[in-house]
């Protein structure tokens, strides 16, 4: 006799509510971490990038609220000193930063976000959303490799090489500080590597708040 699976076909899973995570990934420059949230990015149509603020001027083609939210220095500032950016630094004089409220929002809904920064930026985030963070650290195989990736880019002189790897032994200095970490010999692998991390933390107990519901249905 055909079992009752096979004659109408798999159960329908129920769709769990859940809270959405703040995947943030961070590297040494050259390392991939740009690369590897582009990937899941284009893997998972419901992973949202968040659009940050800046204070420098809009390039020819850029539009607001698309590529950045462009703002001047002062509002930059007080934006900073009022809690609406999750993670911020200026560099060279200029303001880059991470609006909360879209964040928030988006969490609330169940959407996920990637984020690539230093550590630094994740040391922002993780303080103001430490229940929401769940972080990964991409390593190079080694030291030579990096440079051997920042050197076949052929954008860089040697000089600026050199300042990228004294940044990087800086950058890899933190790989504690983070929930998980990764080689990236094989970008591939590491990919596949990097989206197991987003699906686990999906799963996590805690974060599926429609758990309790469905769980009461069974009785239990």
């Amino acid at each position: 006799m055909t079992p009752s699976s096979e004659r109408h076909g798999p159960t329908p899973r129920p769709t769990v509510a859940r809270r959405g995570v703040c995947l943030v990934i961070s590297a040494p420059s050259g390392a991939g971490k740009s690369t590897i949230a582009n990937a899941l990015r284009a893997a998972e149509p419901r992973l949202l990038h968040s659009v940050s603020v800046t204070t420098r001027q809009p390039r020819p083609g850029e539009t607001d609220g698309v590529h950045y939210h462009f703002r001047t220095m002062d509002r930059f500032q007080q934006m900073a000193e009022s809690g609406e950016l999750l993670e911020w630094a200026t560099v060279f004089g200029r303001g880059y930063g991470t609006p909360r409220a879209p964040v928030e929002a988006a969490l609330a809904e169940g959407r996920d976000m990637v984020f690539d920064i230093d550590w630094q930026g994740h040391r922002q985030i993780r303080a103001a959303l430490p229940a929401d963070v769940v972080s990964l650290f991409v390593l190079p195989p080694s030291l030579a490799e990096l440079e051997r990736r920042l050197c076949n880019r052929a954008s860089d002189d040697p000089e600026e090489i050199a300042r990228r790897m004294q940044a990087a032994r800086d950058e890899i200095a933190h790989w504690q500080e983070f929930d998980h970490v990764i080689i990236n010999a094989d970008l591939d692998q590491a990919i596949a590597e990097a989206r197991s991390i987003l699906v686990s933390a999906r799963l996590q107990t805690r974060r599926q708040t429609g758990l309790a519901g469905i769980i009461a249905g069974f009785g239990a």
